[in-house]
């Protein structure tokens, strides 16, 4: 897969001076929209859209040292819709305004090419099983939160602490099986899942078939489908934030599968006297159709 998701990388480049088709992208990468949008952020560390910027600010700033063409001129070649878009664009990435640039012969900030390569490091594996679940209700309460991939995040950590230990209580009480009691719930994210951006929060369970839900919990029904389960442990939440990232930069491109949407679900279970933390990640996937 990684020499398909390069590919694509290269079309990025070969159209920076014009619309970037993500839908083509995607084709090329032989991989749905979705996947490919998600597995571009969690491996570059950006969304798409931010790199396509950057990379076009680079070139276009290449041109503006160059002199050869106008300043409108290299504006327009590059999406923007004026001089003075173009111009605070230029100045939020080189910290120079494109006049300037030209006439001091500015050092600027260059976004350099991605490629993606897999590093495969042979002292241990990835435990991870393959669950094909009919519909299911995740039952609890949920918050708007914003997206941070480092670090505890503080909106989820308050909004926890305010739901008290009988609602608390009352959602574990509504439990059903794999996996069993409390669980965290990522959903409704943003296309390109850049940080800072907000998702749906639940602290939740995967309710069982018969549990009567009272009026003042959420609700989320998933339908059946296929999920990656995925197992680590060490200190929490550094093991956990990791995880994410190996199954974007290790089991993705390995293996036949691509993510589809739908909730993230992950169980934490905390080692008693320690900072450690056991954990469970449920990813929804499909079979990737590739040639």
């Amino acid at each position: 897969m990684l020499e398909h998701l390069n590919r694509a990388m290269d079309e990025i480049d070969r159209n920076l001076d014009r619309e970037i088709d993500v839908a083509a992208l995607a084709r090329i990468a032989m991989t749905s929209e979705y996947h490919f949008r998600r597995l571009f952020s969690m491996l570059a560390g950006m969304p798409l859209s931010e790199y396509v910027r950057r990379r076009r600010l680079t070139v276009a700033g290449a041109e503006v040292l160059d002199g050869e063409r106008t300043l409108l001129d290299i504006a327009v070649r590059y999406g923007y819709t004026s001089g003075e878009a173009f111009a605070r664009a230029f100045r939020a990435m080189h910290g120079v305004g494109p006049g300037e640039a030209r006439r001091s012969r500015a050092v600027l900030t260059s976004q350099p090419r991605m490629s993606f390569r897999l590093v495969v490091e042979g002292s241990s594996s990835m435990e991870y099983r393959i669950v094909q679940k009919p519909d299911f209700r995740i039952v609890g309460r949920k918050a708007r939160v914003t997206l941070i991939y480092q670090g505890v995040n503080p909106g989820i950590a308050e909004f926890i602490r305010g739901l008290g230990k009988d609602t608390v209580e009352r959602i574990a009480e509504l439990t059903g099986r794999d996996p069993v009691g409390i669980v965290s719930v990522s959903d409704d994210f943003s296309a390109n899942r850049e940080e800072g951006s907000e998702l749906d929060y639940w602290h939740a369970v995967v309710a069982r078939e018969d549990a009567v839900v009272p009026d003042d919990l959420d609700v989320l029904h998933v339908p059946a489908g296929m999920w990656a389960v995925f197992s680590n442990s060490g200190p929490f939440p550094q093991a956990l934030q990791e995880m994410w990232g190996d199954v974007a930069a290790q089991w993705f491109p390995s293996n036949p599968y691509e993510a589809r949407p739908g909730p993230e679900i992950l169980q934490t279970r905390f080692v008693p006297g320690t900072a450690d933390a056991e954990a469970e990640l449920w990813i929804p996937v499909a079979r990737a159709v590739r040639s």
